[in-house]
Parts: structure tokens; sequence; C-alpha cells
């Protein structure tokens, strides 16, 4: 069998992180990359036998590939410290390391927004998690960083775990920064991919079975869209106070 590097960043995540860690233990190494943890994440970390390497935050992208540079075997698993691998994706990342037929492999992944399981919506929420650094690597880019693959690509069948946001406080939080991070001005998009945004994650993914968060999580995301090509229009930016006072 293949032999497996995990690899999970983390900064004040002492909530969720020894999950994290728990779940990718079966890996033959395991590299924590931590840029600034000041609430006893440290601590949870250094109780498992674990690389952990102290960094500067360089961006999600960067921070990421750093783990997968200094990762010494070929094949990696990039987790999240708010993710968890259960043990049917355990099993399924261990068969398929015995003669893998594809160079990077799809996760699936189930959100929990707000105390509730997601099962439609956002599902599949897909994104490559599983792969042979010889022939892949992280896009540089400031959000929403992705896995881009010099080869074939196959997709797993079982759930990573996401335990996203806890209230809606934090999610809003947390989409203002990616708003800001990821900003572009475009008037078309403004205007319409919000709404096809919700529509696509409330009505064609059936959203709507998934209750009032289903509603919730899709009217968030259509703000988000909104927000994030609208914020870098240079017509809604100002000095103030302007230099001329009188």
């Amino acid at each position: 069998m293949n032999r497996l590097t995990g690899i999970i960043l983390t900064k004040n995540n002492k909530n969720t992180i020894k999950s994290a860690i728990s779940s990718l233990m079966f890996a033959d190494e395991v590299i924590v990359i931590d840029s600034g943890s000041s609430d006893g994440t440290l601590e949870i970390i250094k109780s498992f036998n674990v690389k952990l390497v102290e960094q500067e935050w360089l961006g999600y992208a960067k921070q990421k590939q750093l783990g997968v540079d200094m990762a010494k075997n070929s094949w990696v698993f990039v987790l999240d410290s708010d993710e968890v691998i259960t043990d049917e994706l355990r099993e399924e990342i261990e068969a398929t390391l015995k003669n893998p037929s594809k160079d990077g492999y799809f996760v699936p992944r189930k959100n929990i927004y707000f105390g509730k399981m997601l099962n439609y919506g956002l599902y599949p929420d897909r994104h490559i998690r599983l792969f042979n650094k010889e022939k892949g690597g992280f896009i540089n880019r400031s959000v929403h960083e992705s896995v881009k693959v010099d080869g074939k690509v196959g997709y797993l069948k079982h759930n990573m775990i996401h335990y996203a946001y806890e209230s809606i406080d934090e999610c809003i939080d947390k989409f203002n920064e990616y708003s800001t991070l990821g900003a572009k001005n475009n008037l078309f998009k403004r205007i319409f991919s919000p709404y096809w945004i919700f529509f696509r994650f409330y009505i064609l993914k059936l959203g709507f079975l998934d209750g009032w968060h289903g509603f919730i999580t899709a009217k968030l995301y259509k703000d988000y869209t909104f927000w994030k090509y609208t914020k870098a229009d240079p017509k809604f930016k100002t000095n103030f106070p302007p230099n001329d006072t009188k």
C-alpha cells in the first residue's frame, strides 16, 4: 500500500482539533501546521504523535502547500481542523491506496451548520483532498483554495464531516472575510449570481428538505455572493474624512 501523509491547518481550534487529528491518525505521517494558536490548541496537538509546525499565516493556499511540500510521502490527504474523516472514508482511503487508479480523488463532505447536518443543498460539496503530490498541488488564490491535478481524477464515495459554523453570527463573520478576500467587481454577476446561487442550493439541490437550516444557508450564500461581486467596485469606496472639511 502507498504510504500516506495527513496535513491539517489550525489556529485556535481547541473545540475541533482533537477529533480532526484522531480521525487522521491512520496515516503514516501527520503534519499539523499552526499559525499562532493561543487558546490551548497547541497543548492538544502536542498530546498526539504528530509533527507540529508553527508557521505565521501565509494564506490558505500557501499554508496548505507548505504542508504538501513537507510531506515525506507522495500521497497526501489535506484535512481542515474542523473536519473529521469517518471510519467508512478511512477504509475507502486505505483500500484506494493499495492500488490507486487515479492521481487525485474528490471527497464528498457533509456540512453541519448551526447544529444540523445538511443532507441536501450544499451536499455533496466535493473537494480534491487525496492526491499524489507529484501530480498535483494547491492553486495559489486568496480564498477558496483548491487542488489542481495534472492527471486522472476520481471520486471517493464516503463522506468527510465538516463542523462548519456553530452560529449564524460566526458564519456571517467568515463570509464577510471571504467576500473581502475574493472580491471582484462584476456588475452582471452582482445582479444575477446571488439569485442563481439561492435557486441552485434551495430548489435544484433540494435544500428545502433541510428545513429552516436549508433556507438560511441558501440565503447566507446568496448574500455572500452579492457582496463578493460588490466590494471591489470603486464607486463604493471613498476616503473619509475628506481632505477638505471646510
